[in-house]
Order: structure tokens, then sequence, then C-alpha cells
């Protein structure tokens, strides 16, 4: 079985971040979500897990930082094209994201990245390998 990652972010309005990640084309497993949870799948080993912010404060005794103003994570998902990462992106500003900074193009590495509805940072990124610089 190969490693499964489950990204749990802390959330302030449930129905409105599954909206916002259905808008991005990931489906809701709903047999892992209820008035305090939601299971958003990536991929079939990526897994995020939309927390309500009281159900997520009892995983930890630390205070939830607020990612509209501080970063806690940033979090790369990997695109098969560039064409890729701009419609991810796209679909992101489009559903009420907000674009963090500004395209970036390395030659061999081309990013975006935008903040989700509660500010939590993701970046979509294409690398083409071939491309790469050799040392």
């Amino acid at each position: 079985m190969s490693t499964q990652i489950f990204v749990n972010l802390p959330v302030r309005d449930l129905e409105k971040s599954k909206a916002f990640f259905k808008a991005l084309g990931y489906a809701n497993n709903p047999q892992f979500t209820d008035e305090n949870a939601a299971c958003i799948v990536i991929s079939d080993t990526i897994y995020v897990m939309l927390l309500v912010e009281p159900f997520f404060q009892g995983f930890t005794r630390k205070t939830i930082c607020d990612a509209r103003t501080h970063t806690e994570a940033i979090i790369c998902l990997s695109a098969e094209s560039r064409a890729g990462v701009d419609a991810l992106a796209d679909k992101a500003l489009a559903a009420g994201g907000s674009e963090t900074l500004e395209a970036k193009d390395y030659g061999f590495m081309y990013q975006r990245s935008f903040q989700d509805l509660d500010g939590h940072q993701w970046e979509v990124v294409h690398m083409d390998e071939g491309a790469m610089p050799s040392d």
C-alpha cells in the first residue's frame, strides 16, 4: 500500500470551503464528511481534511493561526503541464481564492500560487525534468 497524506486544515465556513474545492474539480468523500469535517479527494493518495476551527482545535494544544495573516505551511501540488498549472490556479481565483504571488517561470519549472478562502497558501507546479540545468 502506498503512503497516503491527509492534510488537515482549519476552516471557518465548511460549506463555502467544500464549494471552493469542488470548483477546483476535487470530489468530497461523504464517508468522512459531517458537520465538523469534509474529506476532499485530491488524488488516490492525497486528501485534504477540512475541519471547522473548534473541531480542529481538539487535535492540538497550540493556538490555531489565522492563515490570512500568518503562513503556517505552503501546500504544493504538481500538474502534468504548464496549462494544468494555469487551469488549477485560474479555477481557484474564479472560486474566490486570491493570488499569492505572480507566476514564476524558471525554464524547467513553472509555478503559480493562490490562497484558499481561509488564507491557506497553495502552489501548483509543473517541472520538465529534461529541461533541468545540469551541475
